[in-house]
């Protein structure tokens, strides 16, 4: 049974094919047999991160320091098929490799990245990366967090929420925004700075939030910070601004393409394979009109899907990728994936709301996936400023 109606697959190396198949067959061995249950539970089991960091999938992308150094078209196929497994667990691998280590891996000295990145890659440090709060999300412009230079060393206080894994982790990358006078006594430019903070620093609470409708086999906290008191070296030295956190949410963003997708094909894949098994009116659900609208309908924008995020994946490792193309990646297949999903639930009928099935959690996790790393609001006008040179938003 295949969803590949253009011959997709013809356009990978075997290398790419092999570190797909690979990451494919983890999780099916690890994460399907268990998702539906950790789902119902809302647990995230610690056990994965070992099995993960041993399949070489924590800074997969990036080079030296124990990380495997694999491709963009790589790591964006590693991606979907731990996001056919669950969002959850794609998020797992996205905040420790593309968010807190990339943020070292680009933006710390060279001293922080032998301290940090070793561990990480090898799962025995988890990290996370504090940036969102409970009143800036779409736009971190408007932080409160604040860091404040005093008797040589820094000391922040703040909240962050919605950060994934922040209660498992040893290490956050904290954002904060530093005054003119603290930055001068500190000799570092002002603005908004990154911070590298052991969770075991006193005055740092990570509480997981509860209550979840959508990505409950994941983590993510509130974050207070109360004093967290830091020696001058915690301080990410390179890229100050916003142009430091948002180049680690492009890694994000770039991985998200390829990962909805994953998403989408398990449930068209479900979707399929049950319209072949259940019959009605004496005959298979495949074999009506309607559903087979709906398949095609499905599998045709799910390749028009990949087609895009291998475009952007051969342009990423070219070197030519701009951060707006990864904003039509992360808008467009967000966007067509949930629509996906939604579909293939309808062809699963009222065994379709069970976690029996697939796609309608695909759906849930997908409302917040396309909410994280960008709305698509955000997006759209990231992308209608490219178009009409005017700027909609602050």
């Amino acid at each position: 049974m295949t969803t590949d109606l253009l011959g997709i697959e013809s356009l990978l190396t075997d290398e790419e094919k092999a570190t797909r198949d690979r990451v494919a067959a983890l999780v099916s061995e690890h994460i399907r047999p268990h998702i539906a249950q950790w789902y119902e539970d809302a647990v995230l089991p610690e056990s994965i991160f070992p099995v993960l960091a041993e399949a070489g999938l924590f800074g997969m992308h990036l080079d030296g320091y124990g990380c495997a150094g694999r491709s963009a078209v790589e790591y964006g196929l590693a991606m979907q098929e731990l996001e056919a497994g669950d969002s959850g667990i794609r998020t797992v691998v996205s905040v420790q490799g593309s968010l807190a280590m990339s943020a070292i891996y680009k933006h710390g000295s060279e001293e922080q990245k032998q301290q940090w990145l070793p561990a990480m890659a090898a799962g025995d440090v988890i990290g996370c990366f504090g940036l969102t709060e409970p009143t800036a999300g779409s736009d971190p412009a408007g932080m409160a967090t604040v860091a404040r230079y005093r008797s040589g060393e820094w000391v922040l206080d703040g909240a962050k929420r919605w950060i994934g894994l922040a209660s498992v982790a040893k290490v956050a990358i904290i954002w904060a925004k530093v005054a003119e006078e603290d930055a001068a006594a500190a000799d570092v430019e002002p603005g908004v700075r990154g911070f590298i903070v052991p969770t075991s620093t006193p005055g740092f609470t990570a509480s997981p939030i509860t209550n979840k409708l959508s990505m409950r086999a994941s983590i993510q906290c509130d974050i207070e910070l109360e004093g967290v008191t830091l020696p001058a070296d915690a301080l990410l030295p390179k890229h100050p601004g916003l142009k430091g956190p948002f180049m680690c949410l492009n890694e994000a963003r770039f991985g998200i393409s390829f990962g909805a997708l994953g998403a989408a094909r398990d449930s068209l894949e479900a979707a399929l394979a049950y319209a072949k098994e259940r019959t009605q009116f004496d005959r298979s659900l495949a074999s009506f009109q309607l559903t087979q609208k709906k398949l095609v309908d499905m599998a045709v924008e799910l390749n028009k899907g990949q087609l895009l995020a291998l475009q952007l994946g051969r342009a990423k490792d070219a070197g030519t990728l701009e951060p707006y193309q990864i904003s039509v990646g992360k808008l467009a297949n967000c966007r067509t994936a949930i629509e996906i999903c939604r579909e293939a639930r309808t062809i699963l009928g009222g065994n379709g709301i069970t976690t029996d099935y697939s796609p309608l959690r695909h759906a849930a996790n997908l409302e917040s996936v396309r909410t994280y790393e960008g709305t698509d609001e955000i997006h759209t006008l990231i992308l209608g400023r490219v178009l009409t040179g005017e700027q909609a938003f602050s």
